[in-house]
């Protein structure tokens, strides 16, 4: 019980330390140069899901990166299967789950015009990923506190969507954002 309120604790100061002072609103799709995407890689179709989000940042001229969560235990003789540096594993999380500095500044390093987290949880790690990207725009599956992004498309109560299915359902949306001509 004491370990417990001494993690919420420190994850709510985490939060407060590592949040970003970027204010976000909705931006429309071409004023987007930049983009972050978060996906997990215990989806079943996290692969496609990575070739939609790349086609959609080429077909729209934005640069895209994409942040693997792989919370897998990991055996000695498995090998990942997305690149190290873009990939936040369970040894880069402390013991109250925040990760470490260097998967900080791969977040944080440059200012970035959206983020679309397609993961579909409100646990630590997604908050905290999420509050500390420096991105204008934030998109996600599922509203935080504080109200985190500012445009949330959810799944069906009677249907947990993919992650492909839930960024193929925000597409239009995000497309159809444009900007005032006054």
């Amino acid at each position: 019980m004491i370990l417990d309120d001494i993690r919420v604790f420190l994850r709510k100061r985490a939060l407060l330390k590592y949040t970003s002072k970027t204010p976000t609103s909705i931006l429309p799709l071409d004023e987007i140069r930049s983009a972050i995407a978060i996906i997990d890689v215990q989806d079943p179709y996290f692969d496609t899901c990575k070739g939609a989000l790349m086609a959609f940042f080429r077909d729209n001229g934005i640069k895209g990166e994409i942040y693997f969560l792989d919370l897998r235990k990991i055996e000695k003789e498995e090998r990942l299967f997305t690149s190290v540096s873009t990939t936040i594993l369970l040894k880069d999380l402390n013991w109250y789950g925040r990760p470490s500095s260097e998967k900080i500044r791969l977040l944080t390093g440059s200012p970035t015009d959206a983020l679309i987290c397609l993961i579909p949880d409100t646990e630590f790690l997604t908050e905290f990923i999420a509050k500390c990207t420096t991105a204008r725009y934030k998109i996600g599956r599922v509203q935080l506190p504080g109200n985190t992004f500012d445009l949330v498309i959810s799944d069906p109560e009677d249907k947990p969507l993919s992650q492909r299915e839930s960024f193929e359902a925000m597409k239009p949306f995000i497309k159809l954002i444009k900007r005032d001509k006054a």
